[in-house]
């Protein structure tokens, strides 16, 4: 059984992105579809001594209502860069594997980035290597060409790349076409996950932060707590 997993790409990602990266056998980045505002393309939470923080990175919106992902310009005329790295070293200052990763996020945050989309890929490559996820095939849907409705090109990717399994995030069960992808002999599974409960700093535990929380408290350890909130 070959999986495909579809997925946006995402800023400092949540551990259920990670999960469905591990069960993939390809993933594609769904980098060529519109950008959502107020989603998480650009931001996600960290979690601090007074609660979870946002941390947003700034994009150019005005006037280009609807662009794709792939082409969203970061606003650099903002130090978001820097206030990202305070927010960060003072919230994990005492985590004990802050020293391990803190230097290369802050050396991945410091560069020159014009377009999101190749910062988001970039933190999430070394996300995954810390997380020791380098073994999955990855592809990007703007390079691959496949346009249509939603369920068609779906199912279009899985052809395009021999998959049998598509593994999909619970929400598209409003939309998914299921008897288009059984029609072409192809199955779907949800991903139905539990959000683990692992040791953090600063009081009691809160969910739905970025993964770059459990790593910098875990570190090695990390991804065997991702794979806990897994369904049996």
């Amino acid at each position: 059984m070959t999986t495909l997993v579809v997925l946006q790409p995402s800023y400092l990602p949540w551990l259920g992105f990670f999960d469905q990266f591990d069960r993939a056998d390809i993933f594609v980045y769904y980098d060529d579809v519109g950008f959502d505002k107020n989603g998480w393309r650009n931001r996600n939470r960290i979690k601090t001594p007074r609660g979870p923080l946002w941390l947003t990175v700034p994009v150019l919106t005005a006037g280009r209502i609807g662009q794709p992902i792939v082409d969203v310009d970061i606003d650099n005329g903002q130090p978001w860069a820097r206030k990202h790295v305070r927010s960060v070293r003072e919230a994990y200052a005492k985590a004990p594997f802050a020293k391990r990763h803190l230097e290369e996020l802050e050396a991945l945050l410091a560069q020159p980035w014009a377009r999101l989309v190749d910062l988001d890929l970039a933190l999430t490559a070394a996300m995954c290597r810390w997380l020791d996820l380098t073994s999955i095939r990855v592809m990007r849907s703007s390079e691959i060409g496949i346009t249509g409705e939603r369920s068609a090109r779906l199912l279009a990717l899985c052809r395009h790349v021999g998959a049998d399994h598509y593994l999909s995030g619970n929400a598209a069960q409003d939309y998914l076409d299921l008897a288009l992808f059984e029609a072409h002999g192809i199955r779907v599974s949800w991903q139905n996950y539990r959000h683990p409960v692992y040791p953090q700093l600063h009081g009691p535990f809160v969910p739905y932060l970025s993964a770059l929380d459990l790593i910098l408290n875990l570190g090695p350890e990390s991804l065997n707590i991702v794979r806990r909130g897994r369904e049996a």
